[in-house]
């Protein structure tokens, strides 16, 4: 069996890969300089990240103007020295680097009444601390053969929608709304003043998840497998729930769960309409 040091070189050697290749892929999502950052976020683009060079630029108009709509329009931003720019862009960047989504966000305003202007009752995922690009890709796909409206991850803690997202769902992508939202607790709040119930899942002995009833309009928020969901989206959940499992590993892998609630929630709804 590998020692400590052979899996933890292993396991680097792995996130060094992961990070290249996060990197490669966003290559066509890159924008730089101050005016041509200012146009994409004015026209509307999704951005899915902004680094602004930490100094120097305060009192340049173009600059306050991106630093106003980043603000305004809620899009993640770091400001970061110098050579973290040069980084990730050799050409005259200006301080200003930006990379574009490759799928459009929704609102969940938007979502939420075009499922109930659907007739059916709305059902959306709620991704809590979900940061590996294949996990969210393959729960995206689950989602999209589930039924699932939409769903919500947070602006910031949440994986990035690249192209090896979209390769891994499959290009569910591509057809599921994805809304990214500032704060997790006010769609929660939201959902519920909406109508929706909002369950939660568990590792503790709450109720099972074959036991909820989720023909009626839901949301179910999903945790990352190191720490589950959040305790303060547990409070302001109807309901938590578990996975009835048996032998010795004590959870499943989150995309696994995601589908298997998803699936739960796609066999109630079709024997009620049956």
């Amino acid at each position: 069996m590998a020692g400590y040091n052979d899996r933890h070189s292993a396991r680097r050697g792995q996130g060094d890969r992961q990070a290249k290749s996060e990197f490669a892929t966003q290559k066509d999502q890159l924008i730089y300089g101050k005016h041509p950052v200012l146009e994409a976020i004015r026209s509307g683009k999704s951005i899915d990240k902004l680094f602004l060079q930490r100094k120097g630029h305060s009192g340049d108009e173009t600059w306050q103007e991106i630093v106003h709509l980043s603000n305004q329009f809620e899009i993640p931003t770091q400001y970061v020295p110098v050579q973290k720019l040069n980084k990730l862009c050799r050409n005259n960047h200006q301080g200003v680097v930006a990379f574009a989504s490759l799928i459009p966000y929704y609102s969940v305003e938007d979502v939420l009444s075009s499922a109930y202007e659907s007739g059916e009752p709305p059902l959306f995922l709620i991704l809590d601390q979900v940061t590996d690009v294949r996990n969210f890709g393959s729960i995206a796909r689950s989602a999209a053969c589930g039924g699932a409206h939409g769903i919500i991850v947070p602006a910031k803690g949440s994986a990035a929608i690249n192209a090896e997202a979209i390769k891994t769902s499959a290009g569910a992508l591509n057809d599921i709304p994805v809304c990214k939202v500032r704060f997790l607790i006010d769609s929660i709040e939201y959902l519920q003043s909406n109508g929706l119930q909002v369950v939660a899942s568990t590792l503790d002995e709450s109720l099972p998840v074959q036991e909820l009833d989720l023909t009626i309009p839901t949301a179910i928020i999903m945790g990352s497998e190191d720490k589950g969901v959040s305790p303060k989206y547990l409070e302001a959940a109807n309901q938590a729930f578990r996975i009835p499992m048996s032998g010795k590993v004590d959870s499943y892998n989150v995309s696994v769960a995601s589908g298997i609630v998803l699936y739960e929630a796609l066999r109630q709804r079709m024997a009620l309409g049956s």
